[in-house]
């Protein structure tokens, strides 16, 4: 299968136009990767679509991974070295047939090796296609983290003195030769492994402790000795290229490693503490956080709206809540929909999180007083058609942003508030006149992530009594178009966590991934009319509900009742 056969059957199949396909195939060409992988990275088609492509095409048949299938034993018979380096997984064992997938069926190299293992094992050979989510996920079964860094540990103990200080000095310095830097090779690869969000390593009095933060939660992986303390450190100053004898002042750095074929961004910051300066790592892994709208969640009813909001030529989009609430996220899933060749789209971010082709990213630097109002005046000079302003502080940005969406642009950004009704007065206090929010503003969205049950711990059982008033209010809530689509009724049946020990997709957490709430605040002209001639934020509520939005609480209710989350969690992120 050539990389113009797969473009082609994408564009047939209505999955990406020419010119998408045209600059993947560019991409390609100058980085001197497959047109698949250039695919993945921009999250320009979603998977499974990918996959039936290829199906269709090499007429392999495409089966998704069952994790309850994937037993120890059967890891054992194609090691991890070899999944990792052909892309090829075990899916299953039939009697004497190995079951695999494969992301390439057709790589020559990978038939070789799986054809040495088949005699190996004395099995035939069933093949089917999988996806990249596919392949992480039985990845994350293997578990060779906590053995190789200890293997580094002990290395490290056998050298002298000196020696564990040079190796920190070497740029050229082999992984397989350099015990620290192994440590830190192992960490980061462990990260992207698992999609940790955030890598900790944290000084103690008689340790260093390494954490990574999983679906919005801390949990420890590694505790390494407390001599190790500064050369892992030092270590990941190197990689950031930061001063290794400034220990007093925080620092911010940025590095870029191949991991699994990929290259994953690394963000650094330092911060001093009494033991030693503490290391956050943001993990910016593109075929992670780089999604289409399709990926992020939205439920129909929202989608629409937002695809409505979207295609409209001029007006602000506003997203709001939480840090860590997926914001960014939806601002470049918005962003990669309207960058177009015939768009110019130029973004104001602190600091650019993933580079996106197509779209013009600027960093701020308030320390030289390049500043987001300051950064916005300059962008309104490169004839923009749609502007992302990475969040709005201050009246002054506020009051260019309203300006810049009543000129004939579409400005997207952030704010800090509850919900997406907040946004308005939360502009107001800000110091944006009434009359000009109600012309400028086209949609506000609010959002929050919530722990997603893990499909083979859940189970189904009656809500506690004090959630049953709560979901249904929320019901006799929704537009009665939406109810007529809801069969719940009460004693409502909703799912709830019961970790099994052994569970190969959650590792017995009970929970794996997450799932977003959304409610979106779409401007009408009630709507506007009511903030021009004097509101309150609850009679905005009032009026958006009576004009059909679904809140956050009530959109967390739906997903609660089909067994995405846990109804408990619905409720208490959104109070």
């Amino acid at each position: 299968m050539t990389d113009q056969e797969l473009l082609g059957a994408l564009v047939v199949k209505g999955l990406l136009d020419q010119a998408s396909a045209d600059g993947v195939a560019r991409d390609a060409r100058l980085t001197g990767r497959p047109a698949e992988d250039v695919i993945y990275e921009h999250r320009a088609v979603d998977e499974p679509s990918i996959a039936a492509a290829k199906s269709e095409l090499i007429g392999v048949p495409y089966r998704p991974v069952e994790m309850a299938k994937v037993s120890d034993d059967l890891l054992k018979m194609i090691p991890r070295e070899t999944s990792v380096a052909y892309r090829v997984i075990p899916l299953e064992r039939q009697r004497n047939m190995l079951v695999v997938g494969m992301l390439r069926p057709d790589d020559e190299r990978a038939q070789e090796a799986l054809r040495f293992i088949a005699k190996r094992e004395g099995v035939s050979l069933g093949v089917y296609l999988v996806t990249p989510s596919d392949l992480k996920a039985v990845w994350r079964r293997y578990a060779p983290y906590r053995s190789e860094v200890e293997a580094a540990v002990r290395e490290v103990g056998k050298l002298p003195e000196g020696e564990r200080n040079a190796i920190l000095l070497e740029e050229g310095g082999s992984v397989e030769d350099a015990p620290i830097i192994k440590i830190v090779a192992a960490t980061l690869r462990q990260a992207v492994e698992i999609g940790a969000s955030d890598i900790h390593i944290e000084p103690q009095r008689s340790r260093l402790r390494i954490r990574f933060r999983v679906d919005g939660v801390l949990e420890e992986v590694a505790s390494l000795p407390a001599a190790l303390i500064q050369q892992v450190l030092s270590r990941v100053k190197v990689l950031a290229r930061l001063k290794l004898d400034e220990n007093r002042i925080p620092q911010d750095g940025r590095f870029r490693a191949l991991i699994f074929g990929r290259d994953i961004d690394f963000r650094v910051a330092t911060s001093p503490t009494p033991l030693g300066e503490k290391v956050a790592l943001r993990v910016l892994d593109p075929t992670a956080g780089l999604k289409g709208l399709g990926e992020l969640g939205l439920a129909p009813y929202h989608e629409a709206i937002l695809e409505e909001a979207i295609a409209r030529p001029f007006g602000m989009i506003l997203i709001s809540g939480p840090t860590g609430s997926g914001k960014s996220t939806t601002l470049y899933a918005i962003m990669r929909r309207l960058a177009k060749d015939t768009v110019n789209v130029v973004s104001l971010e602190d600091p650019v999180e993933y580079f996106m082709e197509g779209v013009n990213q600027s960093q701020v630097k308030p320390e030289i007083g390049y500043t987001f109002a300051s950064g916005l005046r300059q962008i309104l000079r490169q004839d923009p058609d749609v502007i992302m302003v990475g969040e709005i502080r201050d009246g002054e940005t506020a009051n260019l942003a309203v300006n810049a969406a009543l000129t004939g642009h579409i400005l997207l950004s952030t704010l800090h508030t509850n919900n997406s009704v907040g946004v308005v007065p939360r502009l107001v206090d800000l110091g944006v006149p009434p009359f000009l929010l109600s012309s400028a503003l086209n949609l506000m969205v609010a959002q929050r992530l919530v722990l997603r049950l893990c499909p083979e711990c859940r189970v189904k059982g009656e809500a506690p009594r004090d959630a049953e008033r709560v979901i249904t209010e929320a019901l006799e809530a929704l537009p009665p178009a939406l109810m007529e689509g809801v069969k719940a009724k009460p004693p409502y049946a909703v799912f709830h966590a019961k970790p099994k020990a052994d569970c190969p997709v959650c590792k017995g957490k009970g929970t794996a991934g997450r799932v977003a709430l959304f409610e979106l605040f779409q401007m009408t002209r009630t709507l506007a009319e009511l903030i021009t001639g004097g509101f309150t934020e609850g009679k905005l509520a009032d009026e958006a509900k009576r004009q059909g939005m679904v809140t956050l609480r009530a959109d967390g209710i739906l997903k609660a009742l089909k067994g995405d989350v846990s109804v408990e969690e619905v409720i208490q992120e959104t109070t």
